[in-house]
């Protein structure tokens, strides 16, 4: 080997040398990116993963939340079917009361005209049923259970503390209304509203 030869090789081994630092500082450098991009989608999927997780959180939540709602919901219509089936009831229980209300009038002013009066029996101390007559009203009690041959004069005690007692009532212009029997009419101006 010749002084050249070796000086061209040392030459060729420096340039050697230096493109393979220049190689290695390039690839160093590509080793920093590629850990700068790793780190980065690291902490982007970490992210990812936590947003994720509260997502799937809320869902859950926002779900129970619907379900919460759809039972209360379904509550409510119910509640509602049935309230609107006691209106209806109450509509038809107040038809048959005016419907009642009206007969009564006819009755009460049929009875005025005829000289005679109407019977309410007190269950109680409770109005309890109107009868045309004492014998319509006995006949009823019997139905329901009051021997025919227990009525007796009425008594000075409270009707509250008697089981069934009669009142007889008529209808009297000078009230404004309803009135006893046993109880006089008033004269005149006297008791009327």
């Amino acid at each position: 080997m010749t002084a050249g030869r070796l000086r061209r090789l040392e030459q060729t081994a420096g340039q050697a040398r230096a493109r393979a630092r220049e190689v290695q500082g390039q690839a160093d450098a590509a080793w920093v990116r590629h850990l700068r991009v790793v780190r980065e989608l690291t902490d982007r999927a970490e992210s990812g993963e936590s947003d994720a997780a509260i997502l799937r959180e809320l869902v859950a939540e926002f779900e129970a939340a619907l379900r919460k709602a759809e039972s209360a919901a379904e509550v409510l219509r119910e509640l509602s079917d049935r309230q609107e089936a006691a209106l209806e009831r109450a509509d038809i229980d107040a038809s048959v009361l005016r419907e009642r209300g009206r007969l009564l009038e006819v009755e009460l002013e049929d009875a005025r005209r005829a000289g005679r009066s109407l019977v309410l029996l007190l269950h109680w101390g409770e109005p309890h049923s109107i009868h045309a007559g004492r014998e319509d009203a006995y006949a009823y009690a019997a139905t329901r259970g009051v021997p025919v041959n227990t009525w007796g004069p009425s008594s000075n005690r409270p009707a509250s503390e008697v089981n069934w007692r009669l009142v007889p009532f008529t209808q009297d212009e000078t009230v404004k209304g309803l009135r006893s029997v046993a109880v006089p009419a008033p004269q005149g101006g006297e008791g009327a509203a």
